[in-house]
């Protein structure tokens, strides 16, 4: 099973009134463990980013209303690729996987907006899976933010100190997995590794099946003669000889 955690940062929280995606940052995970494929891109917005966007996500001093050089750490948006020179790359990574995101309302809203413009097909609802949602259905009235959650399940967030697409997708990844139930949410052994010989699917679909022929039994006579005398002896009261009636 394929799965994108995705996160994005933009100017804004409307695209419909102008709002545009600065960065995108997601990693696959492969039946629930991160694969070390990711996709990361910074994107010029190709307008001003206001100064409460700027606080929260530190991205594009240089198209800031006032516009400075950067400080360390700080990323400039001027010289980065518009979407539409990375939209068919996206698209190519996310394909047909699952899309784990944070208020996925959000991302969504911005990610069709973008390939609308591009004429590109947009991406299902129904292909994403929100963690707020989950979150806030598993911990009804408790905080369910990103950090909240980090606190909750004990996962080092200390270097976000700014919101950053693809460190936060590292972060809600294992969020996820906490909030599933942790790597092997159903405690199954995974038989998917090298030489198994089947495929993903088939191994999520197993089930035990009846022996076509029963085993042989490994009682010898003298001992099933023995078993017997000694049931006799019990009475007609007998567990053994009540449950011997049943089968």
């Amino acid at each position: 099973m394929r799965e994108i955690v995705l996160d994005t940062e933009t100017t804004g929280f409307d695209p419909h009134q102008g709002d545009r995606i600065v960065e995108i940052g997601a990693i696959e995970l492969y039946n629930h463990m991160p694969t070390g494929r990711t996709f990361h891109e910074y994107i010029n917005p190709q307008r001003d980013m206001p100064n409460e966007a700027f606080e929260v996500h530190g991205i594009g001093p240089d198209l800031l209303i006032e516009p400075r050089p950067p400080r360390d750490g700080e990323v400039t948006l001027k010289d980065k690729p518009l979407f539409a020179h990375v939209g068919h790359k996206f698209i190519e990574f996310v394909a047909d996987a699952k899309l784990v995101i944070h208020n996925a309302a959000f991302d969504m809203k911005f990610l069709n907006a973008e390939l609308g413009w591009m004429n590109l097909p947009q991406l299902p609802w129904e292909q994403a899976i929100d963690t707020l949602d989950m979150a806030r259905k598993r911990f009804p009235g408790s905080p369910a933010s990103l950090d909240a959650l980090c606190r909750r399940f004990s996962i080092d967030n200390s270097s976000r100190t700014l919101h950053g697409a693809l460190l936060d997708s590292e972060i809600l990844a294992e969020v996820y997995l906490e909030l599933i139930g942790g790597r092997q949410p159903d405690f199954g052994l995974s038989t998917g590794s090298a030489g198994s010989g089947g495929s993903a699917g088939a191994e999520s679909d197993w089930r035990p099946q009846p022996r076509p022929q029963s085993l042989p039994s490994r009682l010898s006579e003298k001992e099933a003669a023995a078993h017997a005398a000694f049931v006799d002896g019990l009475g007609d009261g007998a567990l053994w000889k009540k449950l011997n009636q049943i089968s």
